[in-house]
């Protein structure tokens, strides 16, 4: 499967391949780890808050403000930051103020206990009968003294604190050393050239090249962005969060997250979720992300929403009701028509990435390009092949064990445990290596996990919650090689994880706690999380509800024919791409879009194709493509700081109209 020369040409665009140096440097000093407990005391509460009021994550932000005032501390003390130190800095900022895998927040682990108390609270799960069966090991019950006091303080999340701590410690090292696997048979055996970890090694450590007229450009795209990033959040942002602490509703120039067009359009586009996103920084996303990804993602909205109308009027979207808005429009078309859809569109596309990665193999044997385990770089840090296998299994058992524990119901059979943490984990993740290391990217292959659980016969709601083994550890892989080339040791990277864990676990529990002890959430407060969450929950459920036994609205979700639609949709429009010699990323892009909402599509397209026909023009295509990322970045922390000046305003003012003098 040969790529196509336009994306050949567009990823050739994004290649800056650099070679690791010949000596590796230990980056975890005193001055990385005064770095951690600065985002972790600092920037943590600012990217709770955001994500809770806008949908933001403060990611990028954290890793920009935390390496520019380090490196102008130490510039100060007349040092300067190594490439190594700046590096670990990065990396430690996204790990704390990121978005969590599967939490859908940011800030810690701990956004997975406030995600949960919100469930057991929700008209979706009371809707969907689940609310009785959520176990306690998820999430107090939802009139215990715990959920409407509003802290982790109490007895009844000693069982769920302890499930999170465990399961976040099994995760870690079955992650890390999975990923190091994948990295020495991808990279060092293979020779897998991982095109984007170039970017990603540069970027982190631009400020660390002593260049003044590199260094000029970067300060001033990123202060630009900043700038924006400051004005814009003090109107999307700022104004909300400080009104809400003087008035129950709070005052919003611009509606978050979108405005919802649906109820407007419904005389003459019926059962089309339409809006549009009112956060720039969609715009901004849309000038980074790859412009055929957009547009890929932009057609499926526009398909969703424009497509949905002729279904309604041919009679297979009979949930659909007048007067529904974004939320449950959306919902409802899903259970007619759109999850299955998805499902087979998602299902074309993991298969083409695996016959991609299976030809690729053969490809590179074929060649002879191969080296041997045993070649590693002198002083890279590597560990023991059989340290990082053994690692590997006994975390993958000790988890498998503690689903075990957690399940009341014994008839989930133990096979299934077993075969997604030895085999299903293992070959997803090499199958996303090896797609990481030929392209960048890396593809799904969705609803293994649910379709095991619904097919195993088990009933029950506590195997939704359960730590399964089962996750994409390929993407990291790329991790290790862009922390090659920065020159760092891997040991640096093991020693940040171990102090990732319990800063993200104790910074996560006192800011929550201090943010939920502001108003329940969600709540018009944070207002984000109350028109998101709903939606989210409602997918969720639907999920859930499947394997409680009896009829349920899931059974009506799941319809074969438009699955097989979706399947041939893909495979049938993959295969005239390529033909056409068309990007491929086409179908990524839209697949990606099928799940999404039209409302966050339409501001990244107006973005991507403000980039592609007026700054690149402008600019030169790789100049821009260098200063997107920083003008995103700058803007970002902008964003960032409003955030952070308006969480410490509204915790002072609750603890000061708590006081009881």
């Amino acid at each position: 499967m040969a790529e196509t020369s336009k994306e050949t040409d567009d990823l050739e665009s994004y290649r800056g391949l650099m070679e690791p140096p010949k000596k590796f440097t230990e980056g975890f000093t005193g001055r990385t780890v005064i770095g951690a407990f600065f985002v972790g005391f600092i920037m943590m509460p600012g990217a709770i808050y955001m994500g809770l009021i806008a949908g933001v994550s403060l990611g990028a932000a954290a890793e920009w403000v935390t390496i520019i005032l380090f490196s102008e501390l130490a510039r100060r003390s007349f040092s300067a930051l190594t490439r190594q130190e700046i590096y670990l800095i990065y990396y430690i900022a996204g790990g704390l103020a990121g978005v969590v895998g599967g939490t859908m927040l940011a800030g810690g682990p701990f956004g997975q206990l406030v995600w949960h108390q919100y469930i057991v609270q929700s008209q979706a799960a009371a809707g969907f009968g689940i609310t009785e069966h959520i176990p306690s090991w998820v999430a107090p019950a939802a009139d215990s003294e715990a959920i409407t006091g509003r802290s982790f303080l109490h007895k009844a999340w000693i069982p769920p604190i302890a499930v999170l701590v465990a399961s976040q410690v099994l995760s870690r090292v079955e992650w890390f050393t999975l990923s190091y696997v994948l990295f020495r048979v991808t990279s060092d055996v293979e020779r897998l050239p991982f095109p984007l970890a170039p970017v990603a090694a540069q970027g982190a450590t631009a400020l660390a090249e002593g260049d003044d007229e590199q260094d000029s450009w970067r300060w001033r795209v990123f202060s630009i962005g900043m700038g924006i990033g400051l004005l814009f959040g003090s109107i999307y942002v700022g104004l909300p969060a400080l009104t809400g602490l003087i008035a129950s509703d709070p005052i919003s120039l611009l509606p978050i997250p979108w405005i919802d067009l649906t109820p407007t359009t419904e005389s003459f586009l019926p059962a089309a979720p339409l809006g549009i996103g009112t956060d720039l920084g969609l715009v901004l996303l849309g000038t980074v992300l790859p412009f055929w990804v957009v547009v890929g993602s932009f057609a499926a909205a526009m398909v969703h929403a424009l497509g949905s109308p002729i279904l309604y009027h041919l009679g297979a979207l009979p949930h659909w009701r007048p007067g529904m808005d974004t939320i449950l429009t959306n919902f409802a078309n899903d259970i007619d028509v759109w999850m299955s859809v998805y499902i087979g569109a998602g299902a074309a596309v993991g298969l083409i990435g695996i016959v991609h990665a299976v030809r690729s193999l053969a490809a590179s044997r074929k060649k002879g390009e191969r080296g041997r385990l045993q070649d590693t770089p002198e002083g890279r840090g590597d560990f023991p092949l059989w340290l990082a296998l053994g690692g590997y299994a006994l975390s993958t058992l000790a988890m498998i064990g503690l689903c075990v524990l957690l399940l009341e119901d014994d008839d989930f059979p133990l096979i299934f445990l077993l075969l997604f943490g030895f085999v299903l984990t293992p070959m997803l993740s090499y199958v996303n290596a090896r797609m990481a290391g030929l392209t960048g990217q890396t593809v799904s292959f969705p609803m293994i996990r649910e379709g095991a659980f619904i097919l195993s016969g088990y009933k029950g709601i506590d195997i939704w919650f359960a730590p399964i083994p089962y996750a994409d550890h390929g993407r990291r892989a790329q991790l290790f090689r862009e922390v090659e080339l920065t020159g760092t040791r891997f040991s640096s990277i093991l020693k940040a994880e171990l102090l990732l864990l319990p800063l993200s676990i104790v910074c996560g529990f006192v800011f929550w706690s201090l943010i939920w002890q502001m108003g329940p959430i969600p709540s018009p407060a944070f207002q984000y999380a109350q028109t998101y969450w709903h939606l989210i929950a409602l997918r969720q459920c639907l999920w859930y509800s499947a394997t409680l036994g009896g009829e349920t609205l899931f059974d009506q979700a799941i319809k074969a024919w438009w699955i097989v639609g979706g399947f041939a949709f893909a495979g049938g429009a993959f295969g005239i791409l390529s033909l056409l010699r068309l990007p491929i990323s086409l179908i990524y892009g839209f697949v990606r879009g099928l799940s999404g909402l039209p409302h966050m599509l339409i501001p990244e397209m107006v973005g991507a194709l403000i980039a592609r026909y007026s700054l690149e023009k402008k600019f030169g295509v790789q100049r821009w493509r260098q200063y997107a990322p920083v003008l995103l970045a700058g803007y970002a922390c902008g964003m960032g700081l409003i955030g952070m000046s308006a969480v410490a305003i509204a915790l002072i003012s609750k603890s000061v109209t708590q006081l009881q003098y």
